[in-house]
């Protein structure tokens, strides 16, 4: 019965199973269907409430950053550090006056307009550090609140590229809060200085590029090419701000050139695409972020040269055919022909000395064993006296006042004084044994046995050949016409021998500017005389490219002069790890000061991560070349894309400052911080990373049991994101106890007494009032 009862129940039940397969598979695809809209659902209620969530980061770190740069921003109401330089070319543009900088004009010219929206005249010329702002009656508050809506604006792109490259919300609040927190960040955005502009032009371009990168499967759309656009955009504020903004051409350059060589590849993921195709892309990333970066840097030199048309303090850096095109050009105006036979002073363009000689001789022997030729001294001299005097011969020797000195003619130069010829030869000069020395000989051998050796060449810069030689209009390098080196000085005084004077000597490289010398002055000419009775000039005109070209090579060349040394100048070894800062100013009655560092903290994390990634790098690849893929594709794709986005953006704003000669300060090193940043809050995401662990779970999960799968991947996530949260607040937590302690040095207030300052003092901080 058993037996029998087993079987026919066996069938009944195989027949009610079949009836409900047959029922579960007639209304599978209404249940599948309802699974699968509520899943939507669910997502779109996740994908919602997490773009509020972000929003709602968004709105807080960009109060708070503006709470942090207008926080006590009129402290002090006085001139402070580099404000002597920013402050006063504003006033210059207010005042239309021509001056020169070694930086581009973008910011200068917002600082510009932003005293023109408040009514100010420029009448203030920021000369000293420490000049009071409330008695000169100047709106310095309004010049600082740029830099401060900038540099709070900073903190919002900052957040912004952290969410558009879709990382979580404690990834985008690290990044943001170690900006919003850091010190050097604040002190640089609450005064009138040019980085703020350059921080905020040079994160604005990362951001533009992730979106426009983020819509490469909608090519050549209208958003496409406006993201394109804005990114060319921010790349030419960038460098029209300081030419440093060249490395954010070189970090978006570097992307742009890797997405088009994966374009190039006919085996792409995505599908192969035509070389005519590529060649559209190819020329439109050239027009969006070359051609038109380039127009608008144009752009804002057309406006420097269209706002200051008089006559000012830059006009010495420019030739006299540039000088022409400014009015009130006193130099010009007194400009006189120079005639054979005219007693003439001769000073050098940029260290002011004058060509100077008197009786003395050069040593038998210099300091490293070299003979002189025992010559009479030639020298550079900084004050006008009678030994500057020097009369310009003919090389034909033939007597006529009324003849005048053109380009190119060959001269000779009597020193009035000592009547000596003035002459170079093959004799190294004290200080540089391979230039001429300078010396000066008698009449009798100068139109002797030495007459070759007495004769130089009168090149007037960008001047035709035969044109006059005038005095203050013509630049002009005086050229040894046997041995064709320019006469040439330089800073370095002489020795007791040579009354420390400078050195004047032969210089082999006749091209560079420094061999420029100006004709001052005719002293030998009466002031009442017809040479010197001028008409009213006219203010001539220049196109603007050869305006452009002249003062582009007067700042290159400048900007690579500033290598003297500084006390608070640093190396780029010493940023990252923020071994010392500047002092900006003090107060010795209050014991106040303003000094310039970061937050030690936040460097000192963000620096240790980038390290960080390098070996994260290195590992995955030691591990993918021994065959173990310890990670999913998703995590890689974003490590390498994104994460070392941002890497690359740290190492192209920081590396090329080892290649520079010039004055480094620890500002340099702003840009590269931010990026270093954005690495830190990628690092936070890829540490604790749910995907990966969720794809280990999805692989390792019983199938056949999806209730407790999904559960285990909820479990591995929310752990994930606990840690996630727990990184952020010690990191954000350490960050903000760091900003709150150095506060006082960022805001100059309050005082500190000596046990404080010297809490303070750590590394190489040479912080005031010590003791």
């Amino acid at each position: 019965m058993a037996r029998a009862s087993t079987p026919q129940g066996s069938l009944r039940q195989r027949g009610v199973a079949s009836k409900q397969t047959l029922s579960e598979s007639t209304f599978a695809p209404e249940v599948e269907l309802d699974k699968l809209s509520k899943a939507a659902a669910s997502s779109r209620q996740n994908v919602q409430r997490g773009e509020i969530e972000h929003k709602i980061a968004l709105t807080l770190v960009t109060i708070l950053g503006f709470v942090t740069r207008f926080w006590g921003i009129s402290h002090p109401d006085e001139v402070v550090f580099d404000e002597v330089h920013f402050g006063k070319f504003a006033s210059y543009y207010l005042q239309r006056t021509y001056f020169f900088d070694v930086h581009p004009p973008f910011a200068k010219l917002l600082f510009a307009f932003v005293g023109w929206l408040v009514g100010y005249d420029g009448h203030f010329h920021f000369e000293n550090i420490g000049d009071s702002y409330v008695a000169n009656k100047v709106p310095y508050v309004a010049f600082r609140a740029l830099p401060a809506v900038l540099g709070a604006l900073t903190v919002s792109v900052t957040y912004l590229i952290m969410w558009e490259s879709g990382y979580s919300l404690p990834a985008c609040l690290v990044a943001t809060g170690l900006i919003l927190l850091d010190n050097a960040h604040i002190g640089q955005t609450r005064l009138i200085l040019l980085d703020a502009t350059l921080v905020l032009a040079m994160a604005c371009s990362l951001l533009f590029y992730i979106k426009f990168y983020k819509l490469r499967h909608e090519a050549f759309s209208r958003k496409w090419w406006k993201w394109l656009i804005l990114t060319g955009f921010a790349l030419s504020c960038d460098i029209s701000t300081k030419y440093v903004g060249l490395f954010a051409f070189v970090t978006i350059g570097s992307a742009v050139i890797i997405d088009l060589w994966d374009l190039l590849d006919i085996k792409r993921r995505n599908g192969a695409i035509s070389l005519q195709l590529f060649g559209k892309h190819f020329a439109a990333r050239a027009i969006g972020l070359i051609v038109l970066p380039f127009l608008f840097y144009l752009f804002w030199f057309q406006v420097h040269f269209a706002v200051l048309t008089r006559s000012g303090p830059g006009d010495d850096f420019m030739t006299p055919e540039f000088q022409e095109t400014l009015s009130d050009n006193v130099m010009l105006a007194n400009a006189v022909d120079i005639h054979y036979y005219d007693y003439i002073t001769i000073r050098h363009k940029e260290t002011k000395a004058y060509l100077h000689s008197h009786p003395d001789t050069y040593p038998l022997r210099y300091d490293d064993g070299r003979i002189s030729s025992q010559g009479q001294q030639i020298t550079g001299y900084p004050h006008n006296d009678t030994n500057n005097y020097w009369q310009v011969l003919p090389s034909d020797n033939v007597h006529n006042t009324e003849r005048i000195v053109r380009n190119f003619d060959l001269v000779r130069l009597r020193h009035i004084v000592t009547d000596k010829i003035l002459l170079s030869h093959d004799v190294a000069s004290p200080y540089f044994p391979t230039n001429q020395e300078f010396t000066a000989v008698t009449s009798e051998e100068a139109f002797g046995e030495r007459q070759n050796d007495t004769l130089f060449e009168i090149r007037v810069e960008t001047a035709k050949v035969g044109a006059e030689f005038k005095t203050v209009a013509s630049h002009f390098k005086l050229v040894h016409f046997p041995s064709k080196v320019a006469m040439w000085t330089h800073t370095t005084p002489l020795p007791e021998w040579g009354y420390k004077q400078q050195e004047i000597n032969g210089n082999k490289q006749v091209t560079v500017s420094s061999n420029m010398w100006i004709a001052e002055d005719i002293p030998s000419l009466p002031q009442d005389d017809a040479r010197r009775q001028k008409e009213q000039r006219q203010v001539k005109s220049l196109p603007f490219l050869r305006k452009w070209f002249e003062l582009q090579r007067s700042m290159f060349y400048h900007n690579n002069k500033l290598t003297s040394s500084h006390p608070y100048s640093s190396q780029p070894y010493h940023w990252p790890f923020l071994l010392r800062g500047v002092s900006f100013w003090t107060q010795n009655d209050t014991r106040q000061q303003i000094y310039f560092v970061g937050n030690p903290i936040g460097w000192w994390i963000t620096s240790s991560l980038l390290a960080v990634f390098a070996g994260i790098i290195a590992a995955d690849q030691i591990s993918l070349r021994r065959n173990i893929d310890a990670l999913d594709h998703r995590t890689r794709s974003r490590l390498y894309n994104s994460t070392g986005f941002f890497w690359l953006a740290w190492a192209t704003h920081y590396f090329p400052f080892y290649l520079m000669g010039r004055q480094l300060f620890l500002h340099h090193y702003l840009p590269a911080h931010l990026a270093s940043c954005l690495v830190t809050g990628a690092l936070v995401e890829f540490i604790f990373n749910s995907d990966a662990v969720e794809e280990e779970s999805s692989k390792s999960g019983n199938r056949s049991s999806p209730k407790r799968h999904v559960t285990a991947r909820e479990r591995f996530a929310g752990k994930s994101m606990l840690g996630a949260w727990i990184a952020c607040g010690v990191i954000l937590s350490a960050a903000a106890a760091c900003w709150y302690f150095f506060l006082p040095l960022t805001y100059g207030y309050p005082g500190l007494s000596v046990e404080e300052v010297v809490r303070r003092k750590w590394l190489g901080y040479d912080l005031h009032f010590a003791k």
